[in-house]
């Protein structure tokens, strides 16, 4: 019903910057609580950002804080998260969720959508 769609991965050395987006298509997401995890080799999922439906509310892990910024395009469907002095332990693919229950929803690791990811790996 709704497809999410993660692009702007990619290789980059440490201290520089990427920035993902992540797609709706199939009905809008105006609506929806949005939010940004990821997944290192060997470990769990961790939610890195999240944003409630108007993008007045914004909330991230502790790990990124200060360095990422998750915002999002409501008239183009999209949500993006701006990466900057990128670290190798930032190395993960990173997915993209959507949850109409709200942000705080999005937080405790739910989603009602999920993303298939994209690679992003920061070299030392």
């Amino acid at each position: 019903q709704v497809q999410l769609v993660e692009s702007g991965g990619g290789l980059v050395q440490a201290g520089g910057s990427l920035r993902l987006s992540c797609a709706a298509s199939g009905r809008t997401v105006s609506n929806y609580a949005m939010g940004w995890f990821r997944q290192a080799p060997g470990k769990e999922r961790e939610f890195v950002a999240a944003i409630n439906w108007s993008g007045g509310f914004t909330t991230y892990a502790n790990s990124v804080k200060g360095r990422f910024t998750i915002s999002r395009d409501n008239a183009k469907n999209t949500v993006y998260l701006q990466m900057n002095s990128l670290k190798p332990e930032d190395t993960a693919v990173y997915y993209c969720a959507a949850d109409l229950s709200g942000a705080g929803a999005v937080v405790a690791g739910r989603g009602d959508y999920w993303g298939q990811g994209t690679q992003v790996t920061v070299s030392s």
